[in-house]
């Protein structure tokens, strides 16, 4: 029975990687091209733009919250497909709208999917199937997520150059729903227990506690400390990457830009993987999550000081890219370490909401500094990052 539950949870864990190159790619690395292309192909201003990724992010943030509910109701199954066919129905959204409402109305069903099939998600469909081995099962599935940036990223850029907006949201949109919708009916509708297995294979684990009233989580230091500093982190980076190809592109091209993300989603793979080796038994994961957070720091300062040299970009864009996949990663794995087995899914999920309804802000903020000075976008980054590493190393 050991092999058996680790065989199938870990074919849990590559479906759910899948989901996530296609929630990240969609949801989280897909708004910033969307942004440039609108802009260019529109003409409309860039805070316009912006204030439509920002309420991508919001939508999502509303669904997250619900997310729990939704998958006790529906099923994840269910959820996950609808999620797909929501993504895919707004980027389609996004390329046809003609008018600022239309964009608007688009961030609806965009944002709705990005919430189904990201963060929240991914460990609803993972948690249950470890325990003990939560942080590599957590990590390798939330690598699809950095493989969405490596590769959705340059190639929403090529195919928007290559067949226009329209088609290329037709593509990719149409490509996601068809592999989630068949992946989450062969490995996502099943648990442990329904298979009559345990988590890690392993023997029964003791009755798990009722979960624990929200209200009195809000009154937890050690999870409002969570949520500060996941919002902070999450804020400044959410707002540097909305912008990454816009404030590349001068300097290397739309093409080279669109590489450029691909490069920060490959170095957050590089990350993860040492974070993965890092966490071993009794490894202090709020500390680990800081050096994170300081990495990211120097390179949003590298960009800062950059001056529009090549070289200097791609290394601040590999210095910030290397704390991206952590920064969505480690939240649950603290939860987890922090609070009760009982406990972790309510505090992942509240985190999670409550980090995306924070960043939601974050594009049209950070829009507003590029206008005034991309300097000081670069500098806030780094402020906001280092101040989310003070959070966490508070006790």
């Amino acid at each position: 029975m050991r092999d058996s539950s680790q065989e199938f949870g870990w074919k849990v864990v590559r479906a759910a990687f899948v989901v996530a190159v296609f929630g990240w790619g969609m949801g989280f690395y897909g708004p910033p091209v969307f942004l440039h292309a609108v802009e260019a192909g529109r003409g409309w201003p860039a805070w316009l733009v912006s204030a439509a990724v920002t309420s991508h992010f919001l939508v999502g943030a509303g669904v997250v919250a619900l997310l729990a509910r939704l998958h006790r109701r529906f099923g994840i199954v269910a959820v996950t497909r609808a999620g797909a066919v929501s993504a895919a129905l707004g980027a389609l959204g996004w390329a046809l709208a003609a008018a600022p409402w239309q964009l608007f109305l688009a961030t609806l069903l965009s944002g709705a999917g990005w919430a189904a099939t990201g963060a929240a998600a991914i460990n609803a469909m993972v948690s249950p199937w470890f325990i003990r081995r939560r942080p590599a099962a957590i990590g390798a599935a939330f690598n699809g997520a950095s493989i969405g940036g490596v590769v959705l990223s340059p190639l929403w850029v090529a195919l928007i150059g290559w067949v226009g907006f329209g088609w290329a949201a037709a593509l990719i949109g149409g490509a996601m729903v068809l592999a989630l919708w068949w992946l989450a009916g062969r490995y996502l509708g099943r648990t442990p227990a329904a298979m009559g297995l345990w988590p890690d294979g392993e023997t029964p684990p003791p009755p798990r506690a009722e979960a624990p009233d929200a209200a009195r989580l809000w009154s937890d230091r050690r999870f409002l400390l969570l949520v500060l500093a996941n919002a902070l982190g999450l804020f400044a980076q959410i707002g540097l990457v909305a912008h990454l190809v816009a404030l590349l592109a001068p300097a290397l091209g739309a093409q080279g830009a669109g590489l450029a993300a691909g490069l920060a989603t490959a170095c957050a793979i590089a990350g993860r993987s040492v974070m993965a080796r890092v966490l071993r038994p009794g490894v202090d994961r709020r500390r680990a999550a800081a050096a994170n957070f300081g990495v990211q720091v120097l390179g949003a300062l590298t960009l800062m000081l950059a001056g529009g040299a090549p070289a200097l970009l791609l290394l601040g864009v590999a210095l910030f890219g290397l704390g991206l996949g952590n920064a969505t990663s480690m939240p649950p794995l603290i939860a987890q370490q922090d609070f009760r087995e009982s406990e972790v899914p309510r505090v992942v999920a509240l985190v999670v909401a409550t980090g995306q309804a924070a960043y939601a802000f974050a594009p049209a903020a950070f829009g507003l500094l590029r206008v005034l000075d991309p300097a000081a976008l670069f500098l806030a980054a780094g402020a906001l990052q280092a101040l989310a590493a003070l959070v966490l190393l508070r006790r």
